[in-house]
């Protein structure tokens, strides 16, 4: 029998921090993928994703892994950052240039968010690093625009969230070539 995940067992999505956690399914997904695209010493950088940095089972990725996230609830995991996108590179000056996969979920959808998180992105990625991230359909030419990124057919469940999301990356991998089950398309 599967175990429940205990990061949504544990940390209840707060609507005042505009948190929606993926699904159970979603989480394993995005875990796995991130996991077998990991190459040995990479450094991975989580903005507002925590239910997928809490979830990591690779010890060697999760050493190498830093939750960006404005949550003080989740302060006490060892990769924790304080981040607030509001000041979208403040406080990052020692993260300059150093991540190779970037994973990130804003709380907003709006251009002046993700131009926001596109500044952080900009600032922290190497220069090939791998970018998946996920928003809106509407939000696709904007994306590309900001960060590069291009719509995946592998889309995300997001249970208590009203519409749904679509996942955007800057790299080609099987998996994200596929329909999510979970959801029928």
């Amino acid at each position: 029998m599967k175990k429940k995940n205990l990061f949504l067992a544990k940390k209840a999505e707060d609507s005042t921090l505009n948190q929606y956690w993926f699904s159970e399914q979603t989480i394993d997904f995005l875990v796995d993928h991130i996991e077998s695209i990991y190459q040995n010493g990479q450094k991975l950088a989580f903005l507002s994703t925590p239910s997928i940095y809490c979830s990591l089972k690779n010890q060697e990725v999760k050493q190498n892994s830093s939750l960006f996230e404005f949550d003080l609830k989740l302060n006490k995991e060892k990769g924790f950052v304080f981040y607030d996108f509001n000041k979208p590179i403040e406080g990052l000056e020692q993260f300059k240039n150093t991540f190779d996969i970037i994973l990130i979920d804003p709380p907003f959808i709006t251009e002046e968010v993700w131009s926001k998180y596109a500044q952080t992105i900009n600032y922290i990625k190497k220069e090939d690093a791998k970018i998946l991230c996920c928003s809106i359909k509407e939000n696709a030419k904007m994306l590309y625009d900001l960060i590069k990124v291009v719509p995946q057919q592998y889309k995300p469940s997001i249970p208590h969230l009203i519409y749904q999301y679509d996942f955007y990356c800057n790299y080609e991998h099987e998996i994200l070539k596929k329909v999510n089950e979970e959801i029928g398309f």
